[in-house]
């Protein structure tokens, strides 16, 4: 069973920055796909942000792109989410996501609010 959990949301000031963490439980294979997805009040949840372990390519909603930036460390076990220049609509639970071949989970979330 893989385990996902978040760490680094908080409030912040428009402008400002954050750093989201997700550490994966286990040793994450060449086959995983690692993503972040947000949820505003009231919203769907929605993809912010992805990487494929084994090559790195990254792939990023429109709204982020420029100002947000997808990493992981293969050492640590962790998948970050560099936020940058946040604005007030980019408040949201921020969730981590794994995709294994068909299997799919989620971390319980790190809520980020941008203040104006």
């Amino acid at each position: 069973q893989v385990q996902l959990v978040e760490s680094g949301g908080g409030e912040v000031q428009a402008g400002g920055s954050l750093r989201l963490s997700c550490l994966v439980s286990g040793r994450p294979d060449d086959r995983y796909y690692m993503a972040w997805y947000r949820q505003a009040p009231g919203k769907d949840r929605d993809f912010v942000a992805g990487i494929s372990w084994i090559n790195g390519i990254r792939t990023y909603a429109d709204s982020v792109k420029g100002r947000f930036a997808i990493s992981r460390d293969s050492a640590k076990n962790t998948v970050d989410l560099q936020m940058n220049s946040l604005r007030p609509e980019d408040t949201a639970v921020y969730y981590c996501y794994a995709q294994r071949v068909q299997d799919e989970y989620w971390g319980q979330g790190t809520q980020v609010t941008v203040s104006s």
